[in-house]
């Protein structure tokens, strides 16, 4: 069967292992450091929060009935396991709350896959720079974000889950750069990481295991590499087989040029971008335009009467589902929910949702409200514009407002300032650290290429945090 058709494109996967394992850290540019370095800051403050979360502590009491050899922290928590349940752990903390960083495209979170992974096997080995963990975080964002993006989002509407399935490779690249493994035993780490990776999207309706996706995938990237350092053979053409290969099982639309163009010459880490809402990105340009609507009219909840929402095909299938109160993942997943605590609170972070908000008799009343629909302009802009969102407001006088937003406030196309990644942080902590012990992080992670040793960032970020 694998015979039957051409590759999808020939030798991918041993030409993104040649990338990851030659890749120096003096080929990066300076804004591929300083965004990775961003990425760092916001998934460590994802995983501190997460650690207090009750879904990441059953995973940590999992792995402490596993009695490992204690080699590696599990963050916020003041103790130790081996390094892959320390990533299994680390990277369901991350991915605990929704507030992760985002590569639009390829629909990935790369932050909390590759962060967890790097610091694990760093403090297991007892050594590394802070140049070896941006060295391998770029290899696995830049290998991981270009197979999601030859999947392409019908990898999403055929039911997966990117950060459980691709992002197995994000994890295996970062893991082998760290151990820095040759191109042969890369490519064999790539082969066994991405057969291993699974997640499906009926979990954000509601299910604890959508977070327990990221820490699978981190901990099965540390497996692969270990494996294939012991010349353990996996797919070796895993990302372009015909059939069989994750490309062709996962898409049946597949863009085979996204996996190798530009590999190098165009960084794919510096498409990421950050989240100000503790929700799914793809709903942030409409919770964000209503905010500005209600602000400039000076209008409150009540004063509204209708909210229409028009969105991509995308965002639609995605969010716009009708919200029963299932849990806090799904809550987070919805359109509605998020639209009507942006209304009554004037934000979407973490206190807006927690357990005791979810049945909240004024945001069910305004969910009411609202309806959304495919609005066929956005949906003629293609890809590049699946978050964008088209609000219209109608007050109780009769007052109708509408506006188009085309990109969200944090993507790449309107970003974030450091300064505010770095009040995200700390508020993203608040709840489970002193102010002084943030900013500890804060400006460790400011001079990450210059630490000869991540020990102080490691032990930084393995103290125990408040619940």
């Amino acid at each position: 069967m694998s015979d039957a058709k051409p590759p999808l494109l020939e030798h991918a996967t041993r030409d993104l292992a040649r990338f990851g394992a030659q890749l120096q850290f003096e080929q990066l540019p300076v804004e591929v450091v300083e965004r990775i370095k961003s990425s760092v800051l916001d998934s460590l403050g994802c995983c501190l929060f997460g650690a207090t979360l009750p879904w990441t502590k059953k995973v940590a009491e999992l792995a402490d009935l596993e009695g490992a050899k204690p080699v590696a922290s599990m963050m916020g928590m003041g103790r130790r396991t081996s390094a892959s349940l320390a990533a299994l752990v680390n990277g369901t903390a991350g991915h605990a709350f929704e507030l992760d960083d985002i590569h639009k495209e390829s629909i990935l979170h790369a932050g909390t896959l590759t962060t967890p992974v790097g610091l694990a096997l760093a403090e297991e080995a007892g050594h590394g720079s802070g140049r070896d963990l941006v060295t391998a975080m770029v290899a696995g964002y830049e290998i991981s974000t270009r197979i999601g993006n030859g999947a392409t989002m019908e990898l999403f509407f055929q039911g997966f889950h990117p950060q459980g399935t691709t992002g197995a490779f994000a994890t295996g690249a970062t893991a082998a750069r760290m151990m820095k493994l040759d191109a042969v035993r890369f490519q064999h780490t790539l082969g066994v990481a991405g057969s291993l990776g699974s997640g499906l999207m009926a979990a954000q309706e509601g299910a604890m295991v959508k977070r327990f996706h990221c820490g699978h995938a981190a901990q099965v990237g540390i497996y692969a590499a270990k494996l294939a350092a012991k010349d353990f053979t996996g797919i070796p053409d895993i990302v372009e087989a015909p059939y069989g290969g994750f490309v062709s099982s996962h898409s049946s639309k597949p863009n085979a040029a996204r996996l190798t163009e530009g590999l190098g010459t165009r960084w794919e880490v510096l498409n990421v971008g950050y989240k100000p809402h503790a929700s799914v990105t793809s709903i942030h340009s409409a919770l964000d335009t209503l905010k500005e609507l209600m602000g400039e009219e000076k209008v409150s909840a009540e004063d509204i009467a209708a909210v229409e929402i028009g969105l991509s095909p995308m965002t639609y299938v995605h969010c716009a589902w009708e919200y029963k109160a299932q849990g806090v993942t799904a809550a987070q997943m919805n359109l509605f929910y998020g639209m009507a605590v942006i209304a009554i609170d004037g934000a979407a972070f973490t206190e807006q949702y927690q357990d005791s908000r979810l049945k909240d008799p004024r945001i069910l009343a305004f969910i009411a409200k609202q309806k959304a629909y495919v609005d066929p302009e956005i949906e003629a802009m293609g890809k590049d514009f699946r978050h964008a969102c088209r609000v219209k407001l109608t007050t109780r006088t009769g007052k109708m407002l509408e506006r188009l937003a085309l990109h969200r406030r944090g993507s790449p196309e309107k970003p974030l300032k450091p300064a505010e990644i770095v009040e995200k942080f700390h508020a993203v902590v608040a709840p489970c650290m002193t102010r002084p012990d943030a900013q500890r992080i804060v400006d460790l992670v400011a001079r990450l290429e210059t630490l000869e040793h991540l020990g102080p960032l490691i032990e930084a970020t393995a103290a125990p945090v408040r619940s």
